[in-house]
């Protein structure tokens, strides 16, 4: 079931979403968080999501991930709705993307191997051998030593957790991959190569990517798009042209102090 639904999102027409948000209104209370928020992210491409804080990222991702349902709107996966479907029917949708939670979200009473073959366990029908070949297959493409597949959560550095955390969303084979803040708490260095292994994984495993970040430098060097929530709305475009949307969030975050030199490099390339 896992692998059908992948052939699915992997046979979405170049011109048609893989996700796709339609008129999204969630709210907690008397607090409005989205209202009428659309989005759309094709096949192969890097999506990016900022904005900030508060704006409702997290509440964004849980929505379409299925978590939590909206107050109207619709959401897309696959060209199939999933705001209104019963967990059964949740479940095998979820069969077919990745998701790397920000801080990893790794269970610390189980090893790396452990970790990465839970999702094997709920949706494959394999032998513990299998499972265990399969799951040191995908810490090895995540870059992680074999040695690392025995050791806890609590025993890695913060850029192996990244990496584990990676292995366990790639463990089904998805054609869809949700990253949550991935670079968060890594110094540049291990920011940078974390971005170069998600660039070589989007290209050699041909992922839709759909990556939730603050983190200006892995914007421009990953994205083909950004998706900016202000005003409880998104604005969506390619980089080049998102940077010079007039909105005044969007003008401080992309041509503040900090984005000077960053935006002066990506424009003299």
């Amino acid at each position: 079931m896992a692998l059908a639904v992948t052939a699915r999102l992997a046979a979405t027409p170049a011109d048609s979403p893989v996700v796709e948000v339609s008129g999204l209104v969630t709210r907690f209370g008397a607090q409005l968080v989205h209202d009428g928020l659309d989005l759309a992210v094709y096949p192969d491409e890097v999506f990016g999501i900022i904005g900030g804080s508060g704006s409702g990222k997290s509440v964004l991702l849980r929505t379409i991930l299925g978590l939590q349902r909206p107050v109207a709107g619709v959401v897309r996966i696959g060209g199939t709705d999933i705001t209104r479907m019963s967990e059964t029917e949740l479940r095998r949708v979820k069969a077919g993307y990745g998701v790397e939670f920000q801080q990893g979200a790794l269970y610390s009473g189980l090893t790396v191997l452990q970790n990465v073959q839970l999702p094997m366990i709920e949706h494959l029908e394999l032998s513990s051998a299998d499972r265990d070949e399969l799951a040191l297959l995908k810490i090895r493409l995540v870059g992680l030593p074999a040695d690392a597949a025995a050791k806890y959560p609590a025993q890695l550095s913060g850029g192996m957790v990244k990496r584990a955390a990676l292995a366990r969303a790639l463990a089904l084979d998805p054609g869809l991959l949700f990253l949550d803040e991935p670079t968060s708490g890594l110094d540049p260095v291990s920011a940078a190569a974390f971005d170069d292994l998600v660039l070589f994984l989007q290209q050699q495993l041909r992922l839709t990517i759909v990556m939730i970040t603050h983190d200006l430098d892995s914007i421009f060097r990953t994205c083909n798009r950004v998706g900016v929530i202000v005003d409880r709305r998104m604005e969506s475009d390619t980089l080049e042209r998102i940077v010079e949307h007039r909105h005044p969030w969007i003008q401080a975050y992309f041509h503040g102090e900090r984005a000077r030199a960053r935006l002066g490099g990506a424009h003299g390339t």
